[in-house]
């Protein structure tokens, strides 16, 4: 007598759908193996590479390429392969901490907006007016009003990375509130939220275990774009001359600390720039493959 008991196959985790999605876009593919090259190379080259990227050799200025110095020198004698990995790790630093910021206050302004209808309209037109306001001129207004104090109270290094990191974050953060918002707004009245409001759920608790997990696709894919949109805004006011002190190497800075010398020495521009410019495809790219895989509608096919 044969046993007919079928064994049931535990439900498989929708990440592993999500995984299998997003392996089909080849584009996301290349722009997560760059990014995480890059992210071993800023993180594990250090360990191998031990020049220090703020030391200085004049009897080696403005070096070729060479087993010593593979990327050369700049013209006060210091390892650019050491600076490039050390103004990646400060950039990269920047994108990540900004964009952590830039999604909470959007998150958090989207999801009140959305479910709590009395503060809709007062926390839609902040959006409107922070969308109204020119990012750069206001991120160099803030840094010029409060760079001084900021680093005499946490350090030279210190207060500029608060600085750029709030800056970046609070004027960043209205694409993210309207696109929570539109999402939290159809969640509101579908069926299972309507049940949990109908059984006495608490507003909060709703929120908390109902309507966040739901939203959570939208807020990935916009924390992708938002390390990408971070980091060229760092790069933008290091090479402005408003970023950090010159000691203290990012990509933006390298940029401007070699515009001057573009005609004789064009690698110096050039290797920032194909990092700045990698990395932020790159993180473009993963952000294109989270959206196509997080939407159920091409998941399925």
């Amino acid at each position: 007598m044969t046993d007919t008991t079928t064994k049931i196959r535990p439900p498989r985790n929708q990440w592993w759908d999500v995984w299998d999605q997003f392996k089909t876009h080849r584009g996301a593919l290349v722009g997560l193996t760059i990014f995480v090259a890059i992210l071993g190379l800023i993180l594990i080259g250090p360990l191998v590479w031990h020049m220090d990227p703020t030391y200085v050799d004049f009897r080696a200025r403005n070096k070729g390429f060479s087993l010593a110095h593979p990327l050369g020198t700049d013209q006060l004698g210091r390892d650019l392969l050491a600076r490039m990995m050390a103004g990646g790790k400060v950039s990269i630093s920047v994108g990540l901490t900004a964009m952590s910021l830039s999604i909470f206050l959007g998150a958090a302004i989207g999801v009140l907006a959305g479910y709590f209808k009395r503060l809709d309209g007062h926390l839609m037109r902040l959006t409107d007016l922070f969308l109204a306001l020119p990012l750069l001129p206001l991120l160099l207004l803030m840094v010029t009003l409060f760079r001084d104090p900021l680093s005499k109270g946490f350090g030279p290094e210190g207060g500029i990375f608060l600085l750029i990191v709030t800056a970046i974050g609070a004027t960043s953060w209205m694409q993210t509130a309207r696109i929570v918002r539109g999402e939290v707004l159809a969640l509101k009245e579908r069926e299972f939220v309507l049940a949990a409001r109908s059984i006495g759920t608490p507003a909060h608790r709703l929120v908390l275990r109902h309507i966040l997990p739901n939203v959570m696709s939208p807020i990935m894919v916009s924390a992708t774009l938002g390390i990408a949109s971070a980091i060229i805004t760092e790069s933008a006011l290091s090479f402005l001359g408003l970023g950090f002190p010159p000691d203290f190497p990012t990509w933006g800075r390298l940029l401007f600390d070699a515009v001057d010398q573009i005609q004789l020495y064009p690698m110096r521009v050039i290797l920032p720039g194909i990092a700045i410019s990698l990395t932020v495809l790159s993180v473009n790219y993963i952000g294109d493959g989270l959206r196509d895989a997080l939407d159920p509608r091409i998941r399925g096919r």
